[in-house]
């Protein structure tokens, strides 16, 4: 065997470069493709329908970006979108399926409002933040309940948050209908309005609140434990492989615990944004599917809590310009549905396919 030392003459490609090494391309490649075929098939049954795509798509942009107003709205959607995307992405990240973040965010809205309707004497420097943890803590224990069931009866997750779902909005619907409805409303279903304390401020006068704050704090706090933290290595460890995890005295039950329930408490703390800052309090139908599209989000993102702001915002403007598309091209309610649901139809394609290989 020669001893000579062989020096590689090979120049090296741009992802062994120091500021791409480590870059995770699975995302935007991921993204990029589920868009591309959601998009094209979409755009096929339009034909079919004998309708102009590309009209459509320009509605839809348009619609969104047009103005100043309709980009604010961008941004009210883009907040719970991020924060239930963060819901589903943390519990991933140990490999759970939290299908339940519509239901948390109810659960959240509804202790954040019983919060608000009970402590009317507090300052607003000091009841904003006991909303912020009234409504982290609604959601968390809503999505313990799936991880206590997974933990203690191997109950799969996906099913039990998912059920969940329909048990916390009829929970809200309980209230805001009995002991919470407002005496001197005859047949409206709402409890009374929050105090100025209880209000998160908007900005510009705008419809844009406090909470974009708290869903990029969420993001990047997300992101700092997942990847510069022990805890988020561990996580790894029990999300990609829960063998080597339980070989290495990893408490296994203990991270699929604490990850459901902040994931759970993230969705909490969008269901707080929507009574104190966009209704000012608790009535039925607070979300339009938001926990569903954050779902949504996270997958189109592989569970990068990073990629989960873009794929929020480019599903945001899908839902603002999706009302002006409908005009415009003369197409039913029903059809933002349809391309979300293709989104989500070639994204759980794409991780089927990542599982068989």
């Amino acid at each position: 065997m020669s001893s000579t030392l062989e020096i590689p003459t090979t120049v090296a490609s741009p992802a062994a470069s120091p500021l791409l090494r480590g870059f995770d391309w699975r995302a935007p490649l991921g993204i990029t493709r589920s868009l591309i075929l959601a998009f094209g098939t979409f755009a096929l049954l339009l034909l079919i329908l004998g309708k102009n795509p590309i009209s459509a798509y320009t509605a839809i942009f348009s619609g969104a970006l047009g103005n100043g107003y309709s980009i604010g709205e961008v941004f009210v959607k883009l907040i719970p979108f991020v924060l239930c995307a963060l819901a589903a992405t943390i519990p991933a990240r140990v490999g759970l399926v939290n299908v339940g973040a519509e239901g948390q965010l109810y659960l959240g809205a509804w202790l954040a409002s019983y919060a608000a309707l009970n402590l009317t004497e507090l300052p607003a420097w000091l009841l904003i933040p006991v909303l912020m943890l009234a409504g982290f803590a609604g959601g968390a224990a809503w999505a313990g309940i799936s991880g206590v069931l997974r933990v203690r009866a191997n109950l799969n997750e996906t099913i039990s948050s998912l059920l969940l779902n329909y048990v916390g909005i009829l929970v809200v619907d309980h209230f805001v209908h009995g002991p919470w409805k407002q005496k001197s409303v005859q047949g409206w279903p709402f409890t009374a309005q929050f105090v100025d304390a209880a209000r998160l401020p908007a900005f510009f006068g705008s419809r844009v609140h406090l909470g974009i704050v708290f869903a990029l704090a969420g993001v990047a706090l997300t992101y700092f434990i997942l990847r510069r933290t022990r805890w988020g290595f561990d996580i790894r460890i029990v999300g990609g492989n829960p063998e080597a995890a339980r070989r290495s005295g990893i408490p296994i039950n203990r991270y699929l615990l604490v990850a459901m329930a902040i994931g759970g408490g993230m969705a909490g703390l969008a269901g707080m944004c929507e009574v104190t800052a966009i209704q000012g309090r608790l009535r039925p139908g607070i979300s339009n599917g938001y926990g569903y599209i954050g779902f949504l989000a996270s997958w189109l993102a592989n569970h990068n809590p990073l990629w989960t702001v873009g794929t929020s915002a480019l599903l945001a403007i899908i839902v603002v310009g999706g009302d002006v598309m409908q005009v415009s091209v003369n197409l039913p309610s029903a059809s933002i549905d349809i391309l979300t649901g293709l989104l989500l139809f070639f994204i759980l394609g794409r991780a089927r396919k990542a599982v068989a290989d």
